[in-house]
């Protein structure tokens, strides 16, 4: 699913304009983006949780030479689905 595919679901699901859908859906994101840029956490319930996490130094190699690179630490977004959308075999 792609985000055109998430604006045309919003459209058929309440029957707003698709104009007013998508400024909905982009709203979404923008406050998701800013939560996530301060290291905030992002609780949906019933379908997961969104946080950010540090991550460390480390040493990788470059495929085509072979030499060692340092990998810088940062930070990375990690999901932890809620129990209703873990998916069962």
């Amino acid at each position: 699913m792609i985000k055109q595919d998430l604006i045309q679901r919003v459209v058929e699901r309440t029957g707003l304009p698709r104009i007013k859908a998508e400024s909905a859906v982009d709203a979404v994101f923008e406050a998701m983006k800013g939560a996530l840029t301060k290291s905030d956490r992002i609780e949906l319930r019933g379908f997961g949780v969104f946080t950010v996490k540090p991550r460390k130094t480390g040493v990788g190699r470059n495929p085509r030479t072979g030499a060692e690179v340092s990998i810088n630490p940062g930070k990375a977004v990690r999901f932890k689905p809620g129990r209703d959308l873990q998916l069962k075999d």
